[in-house]
């Protein structure tokens, strides 16, 4: 695994104003750090490919020159990470992140974090995982997987679950955690699967999830009008290029949750799926540059 840093030094009375704009954009891989004794601070963006640290740096610049906090350089290259920077870097970016009554933790605090009583926790390792959930898509999957377990109630048990394009696996292990018990995932990458599998071991989750290595059509071929809920983190043209196959694997009150959709398309991806499943509601949601889209098949 390679991960890329792009950092610049910041005008450290401007720390906080940069703080606050980076929460307000909803943008994890950026972070600052100070040092309140040598007075100076530092914007930093950690990425796994150099292209993309520079597309980042180049949409961020300009709401900074907004903000005037005084940035110290303008093109900055992204400087590749020995493995000890990227595992020390991912400390300092991922933190715990809480969903309801599901909880995300980095494995390094499984001996410290103290989960409330009827809480759940997957433990996540940057060094295994290449998708730690802090994307926006991810984590609009996650709300609405959380929010179909609180509806299910007992239930959940008997629902048959389905994460296609699972990555990192995190989906699907949070809704072991959940209480699902008939849960599916699967990727076209071998090496998605087996990161998946070894995240799932790490969690003490092995066998709770049936991961195995297919592409969108091959993964759900065999469940039409089988899935309760079928999570799709995918990017919208390859939703749409299996748009039949999704709907068709939905059980009667079934819900098919997409993501991946960024929010300027959400509607025209939203109108494919609605013709082609009239009747059927649906609704979307944003989240900073992204949407997703939940259809739910009558019952």
């Amino acid at each position: 695994m390679s991960l890329f840093e792009i950092k610049t030094g910041i005008a450290p009375e401007n720390a906080g104003l940069v703080g606050e704009l980076l929460v307000e954009l909803g943008v994890p891989n950026w972070s600052v750090t100070e040092d309140v004794v040598a007075r100076k601070a530092w914007l930093s963006g950690v990425f796994e490919d150099a292209f993309e640290a520079q597309e980042e740096w180049m949409d961020l610049l300009p709401l900074l020159d907004e903000l005037r906090v005084g940035t110290t350089e303008r093109r900055i290259p992204a400087r590749r990470l020995e493995e000890e920077e990227w595992r020390d870097s991912y400390k300092r970016h991922f933190h715990a992140s809480r969903f309801g009554r599901l909880h995300w933790i980095p494995e390094w605090e499984r001996g410290t974090a103290a989960l409330p009583e009827g809480d759940v926790a997957v433990w996540l390792d940057p060094g295994l995982a290449f998708g730690t959930g802090n994307h926006e898509t991810t984590r609009l999957c996650c709300e609405r997987l959380v929010a179909a377990a609180e509806r299910l109630g007992d239930k959940k048990a008997e629902a048959h679950v389905v994460d296609a394009g699972c990555g990192s696996g995190i989906l699907a292990l949070s809704a072991a955690r959940l209480g699902f018990a008939q849960i599916a995932a699967f990727d076209n990458d071998p090496e998605a699967v087996r990161v998946s599998k070894e995240n799932a071991e790490l969690n003490g989750l092995s066998g709770a999830v049936g991961f195995f290595g297919d592409d969108l059509a091959g993964g759900v071929r065999d469940r039409r009008g089988a899935v309760d809920l079928l999570l799709a983190n995918i990017q919208a043209d390859v939703l749409l290029r299996f748009s039949d196959e999704l709907l068709r694997a939905m059980a009667p009150g079934g819900e098919l949750v997409l993501s991946g959709i960024l929010a300027e398309e959400v509607e025209r991806v939203g109108k494919v799926f609605r013709d082609k499943a009239p009747g059927w509601n649906a609704e979307s949601r944003t989240l900073g540059d992204w949407a997703d889209l939940v259809l739910r098949r009558p019952a």
